[in-house]
């Protein structure tokens, strides 16, 4: 009976799947604030396409004097191909956030071109 009742939960709480993120920071390294920020931000692109596979996410800080000097490179998989998306920003929360917004055009683009094959 115990089994049935956590089933139950799981099932009925959706949130407690999430899609699988490797973050790698080159040359430093990334607190769990920020590799928490990014993980919160990419299990939204479940919400877009749900057949996400994983992300792997690169974080790159440039020797610039240039106030942009941070890389924020995320890679996602799909069945049958994979999307890219690289930034380059103040903060690696302004890169997730601008890199997120265009890999969710790019799986709205590919879901509603597989729905218009069908």
């Amino acid at each position: 009976m115990r089994i049935l009742e956590v089933k139950s939960r799981i099932l009925s709480n959706p949130k407690h799947v999430s899609m699988k993120v490797n973050t790698q920071s080159v040359n430093f390294n990334a607190d769990k604030k920020l590799i928490n920020f990014i993980q919160k931000r990419m299990d939204k692109l479940d919400l877009f396409y749900d057949k996400v596979i994983q992300s792997d996410v690169y974080l790159k800080v440039e020797n610039t004097s240039d106030k942009q000097n941070k890389i924020f490179e995320a890679k996602v998989n799909v069945p049958g191909d994979s999307f890219i998306v690289k930034k380059q920003c103040k903060s690696f929360e302004e890169g997730a956030d601008m890199a997120a917004a265009s890999l969710e055009r790019q799986l709205k683009k590919r879901k509603e071109k597989l729905r218009s094959k069908l």
